[in-house]
This record gives structure tokens, sequence and C-alpha cells, in this order.
């Protein structure tokens, strides 16, 4: 590979758009996310610990439901999809008992990458107010019926195109008793060789209702950490002198799905915030963190917390629950679009560089250096800057099909640099930021 400095000439840019993530974007169906709600919510109760052997009732139920109709979406698409039920039998502070996990998953096997993996997931899993009460009737309509079914339905449109990469859908279990179907996801991508370089977590994605009096359909939140949580000591006295606290991959991942959001979608805003979960709270992203792998939380902006891990009742005047009623299936269905797009070109795109290292200290110029990818659906490179204080990438140069590039007079200790893989079809991957700070 050459070396191109910045002013010298280079190939033109290829096109930033790919037509497809528009229809791809207004495809998922607010009426088929309902019908599938509705059918989660029929079992009546989706806890852990609940019925295994009923048809009608129970998360066996459930998860036998979700494995068929993962299998009627790949009849469609004549086989598409491999379905996959894997689980392992796991103990625990709200597991007293041993009980198998289950989670249920579809794979969509990419072209000429199927190693690398980007998932959407949610969780097949209800509870009440009692995380120990598996028999009451706890509908789950929002928490987490209504990612389920946004994974389903993302299934449903994606299952129409191809990829270079491969696209996971996945419902999890065992996220209210201690995020146990993550760890066994885990275990499976590592028995399975696949590199994973995005995970979303979807983790209610219907409600537009807040406590707080808040009525809104145009906001969502994405959630990632900042520092990785997997960073060695050696990995993190690098970043303490880099000023990577702000850019881990998940971070960085987050960035990605709200500038595609910009360009593809409508009456949609993506608030990024800069923290693993809510305050003091978490979710399923955490154990894919924890193993090192870039995931972030999908989710709307405006909780109601009458509506979450509540008894079904009603006290002076309120209604206590998480029932079917309280799911707006048309923000239901525009957040599910904002998982499809993101899925899609990054399937589409190259992976993420590789070896991506920084160089300038107390020189004029700045030099970053990446490994070359060798893929034939790489056509170059786009290099990226940002001041210090910005919290989104706001610069950016398309350099070519090459292995390094210096900034001219451009002094490393003013901006924070970052570097993508480009495609053929305007897709571009996240943005990685120097160092094992910032490597997917």
């Amino acid at each position: 590979m050459s070396l191109i400095s910045f002013g010298a000439s280079a190939a033109p840019a290829p096109s930033q758009e790919d037509l497809r993530l528009y229809d791809i974007a207004t495809a998922p169906k607010a009426e088929r996310l309902h019908d599938d709600v509705a059918k989660l919510v029929s079992f009546g109760t989706r806890h852990t610990l609940s019925e295994t052997q009923s048809d009608s009732r129970g998360i066996g139920a459930a998860r036998r439901w979700i494995k068929d109709e993962f299998e009627r979406i790949s009849a469609d698409c004549g086989g598409c999809l491999e379905v996959v039920m894997v689980g392992e039998t796991v103990s625990g502070k709200r597991i007293p008992e041993p009980t198998e996990v289950v989670n249920v998953f579809a794979i969509q096997r990419g072209k000429t990458d199927p190693n690398r993996v980007v998932m959407m997931s949610g969780d097949i899993d209800s509870r009440v107010t009692d995380p120990m009460d598996f028999t009451s009737d706890s509908p789950g309509a929002n928490d987490n019926a209504s990612g389920v079914a946004g994974a389903l339905e993302a299934a449903r449109v994606l299952s129409q195109y191809q990829f270079n990469g491969t696209i996971v859908y996945a419902a999890l279990s065992g996220e209210e008793q201690g995020l146990y179907g993550g760890d066994v996801l885990i275990n499976y991508a590592n028995k399975h060789d696949w590199q994973v370089q995005a995970v979303l977590n979807n983790d209610m994605i219907g409600n537009i209702a807040g406590i707080n009096g808040v009525i809104n359909n145009s906001t969502v939140r994405v959630f990632s950490e900042g520092v990785r949580i997997a960073e060695t000591k050696e990995e993190a006295k690098e970043r303490y002198f880099s000023g990577g606290e702000n850019d881990s991959a998940s971070r960085n991942l987050a960035r990605n799905i709200k500038s595609l959001a910009d360009q593809y979608m409508t009456n949609l805003d993506v608030m990024l915030v800069y923290r693993l979960d809510r305050f003091g709270r978490g979710g399923h992203h955490l154990p894919f963190n924890k193993a090192g792998l870039p995931a972030v939380r999908v989710m709307e902006t405006n909780e109601h917390y009458d509506r979450q891990h509540q008894d079904l009742r009603t006290e002076n005047g309120i209604e206590y629950g998480d029932v079917i009623e309280g799911v707006d299936f048309d923000f239901n269905a525009k957040l599910t679009a904002l998982n499809a797009i993101s899925l899609a070109s990054m399937a589409w795109a190259p992976a993420p560089p590789t070896g991506v290292k920084i160089e300038g200290i107390m020189q004029p110029n700045t030099k970053i250096q990446w490994d070359a990818i060798k893929d034939k659906a790489v056509v170059g490179y786009r290099v990226y800057w940002r001041l210090t204080t910005e919290s989104e990438w706001t610069l950016s140069r398309y350099v070519g099909n090459v292995s390094e590039f210096i900034l001219k007079n451009m002094v490393i200790d003013n901006y924070l640099y970052g570097v993508a893989a480009v495609g053929k079809d305007g897709n571009t991957s996240p943005v990685v930021f120097p160092g094992a700070a910032g490597a997917f």
C-alpha cells in the first residue's frame, strides 16, 4: 500500500449513500409487530423459571413459538436463515435451582465474510414486582416483547437481501434473573469462531409516554460504554495518555448508528447517552462488553416506571403493569427500522480496520496507520478527526485504498482521530480509534 498525505490527490470518493437503506428504513410494519407482541403476551408469563412443558403458557411455549416464527421467515426466503435453540443449565442469585436458560436465534450467513457477525437482540423473559414470582401473569409487552418482535420483524425485512457479513437475530433468555442469556450466546459465538463486530441490544423499544408526562415518538436513546470494561492495566495506561476514554468500539458503534439514522430516517433523533446504561442499571449488552465485544443498548427515551416490573393492579386510580395497551407500534416499527438499517449497512460494509496506530508526538504532522484489509469489498478508507471537546466525528476525508495517511500541519495534541473502511456501495464501517482503547 502507498502513503498519501493531506493535500495530495486521491481517487474520487465513492458515494456515501446506499439507496437500498431508504427502502429498508420504511419496511418494518406496525401491524406485524402488534401481532407478534400480542402472541408473546398471550403466554401469560415468560419468566425464566416459568412453565416449559405447556403449549400455551410460560417461557417454554414462548421460545418454541419464536423458533417456529423464525422458521416461517426462513421458508419465505428459501431457507436463508439457520434457526438455532441453544441453552445452558445455570443457577445463581435469582435462579436458586439449576435451570436451563435457552436462547433462540436465526443466522443469516454472509456471502463473502461469514465469520464477521452483527447482531440484534431482544429478551424473551418477563417479570412482575417480585423477581422470583414465576407464576403470576407477567405480560411483558414492552419489556421486552417489543424487542423480540423487533428482531423477528428485522429478520423478515433483511432476509429479502444478501449481505457480505453475517446477521444474527437473537431472542435471549434469563435477562431479568441476571443476564444469563448473553453469556450463553457468547459461549456459542466463541465455539463457532464468530468475529462479533456489533451487538444491538433492544430492551424496551415500544413506549412513548414517560413517567414525567412527556409523550414523544421521535427520539431514541443509544447507550454505550466509554472506557472498555474489559481493558487490561496496560491498556488503561495507554488510554490514559492518549485520550481514548470516549472512543471505545461500543461508543463508535453508537455514533455510527446515529449517523445512519441522520442519513436514512426522518422524524427520529438518536440521543447518544454516554454511559453504559441508565443510572445504576444494566442490560443484556453488558455481558458482551465484559467479553470485550462492541455492544450498545437501543431503547425508548421516555420510560414509564408504572409499567415496568409491576404486578398487574390498580391503586389510587393508577394502572400498573406492562400490558399491550402501553406499546405504540408505529414507534416500535421506527426503532426496528433503525436496527435494520444499522445491521444492513454494517453487514454490507467492510470490517472495521485493525492495527490502527497514530504518531506525531512533538511533530508538526499527524500520521495514522492501519492494517490493509484483504477484501475486494474495500474500495478505500476514510480518515476522521474532531476537536477533543466534540462528542461526534465532525470532519473526515476519503484517502483512497492506502494503509497510512499524514495530516500535514495538524498537531496530534489538538484533535482526536480515527479511520473507517469504505465499501463500494457507500457503506462505511464504524470509525476505529487508534490503539486498544478503540479496537473492534
